[in-house]
């Protein structure tokens, strides 16, 4: 895994062998973020973020590097889990905060709202189609959900959907 641009810039933090977890891959990380920064998101605002679905803290550290003020990443997995609080404690970023958790429930009390919230979810996730609606509450006014999914999943009859983009095997939908 390697950070991209920000504080945490140039560095690789390996992950471990056995992760079940599909890492964004960085060609469609600097595509993300290269969107981010210049369409949606001013970094120098120090934004709030959610990382759905964390698997190894990619897009958290990505964030917290560029200059988000709060990022909670919420991973079900413990092994995930404590590799992202390793990976925070190591960095000593104060801004990160790896919660252990099932996304659904967290969503379900979460009373906090965010400027950007990204999901990865495991693109075989049943009820991958209700995340839009699921996660949007959190959002901020005028916040930003960026949703990774497979190429099987169509968002743009969502009201809420603003566009769609492709990195290879990778797909990102936005909604506002």
């Amino acid at each position: 895994m390697r950070v991209i641009r920000g504080k945490y810039k140039g560095r690789h933090i390996p992950t471990p062998t056995g992760f079940k977890a599909r890492p964004t891959t960085d060609f469609a990380k600097e595509g993300l973020f290269n969107i981010l920064e210049n369409v949606y998101v001013d970094f120098d605002a120090s934004p709030s973020a959610l990382d759905l679905f964390a698997g190894t803290g990619s897009i958290s550290l990505e964030l917290a590097s560029r200059g988000c003020g709060k990022v909670v990443s919420v991973e079900k997995d413990f092994k995930h889990w404590q590799f992202l609080a390793r990976v925070q404690k190591e960095l000593q970023a104060k801004e990160w905060l790896p919660l252990k958790g099932d996304v659904f429930k967290y969503v379900r009390t979460c009373k906090e709202r965010y400027d950007l919230i990204f999901a990865d979810p495991p693109y075989a996730l049943e009820n991958l189609r209700d995340i839009p609606d699921v996660a949007l509450p959190l959002l901020a006014e005028d916040g930003l959900l960026v949703l990774e999914h497979g190429k099987d999943y169509d968002f743009s009859a969502h009201p809420r959907f603003v566009e769609h983009r492709n990195y290879g095997s990778v797909n990102f939908s936005f909604f506002k």
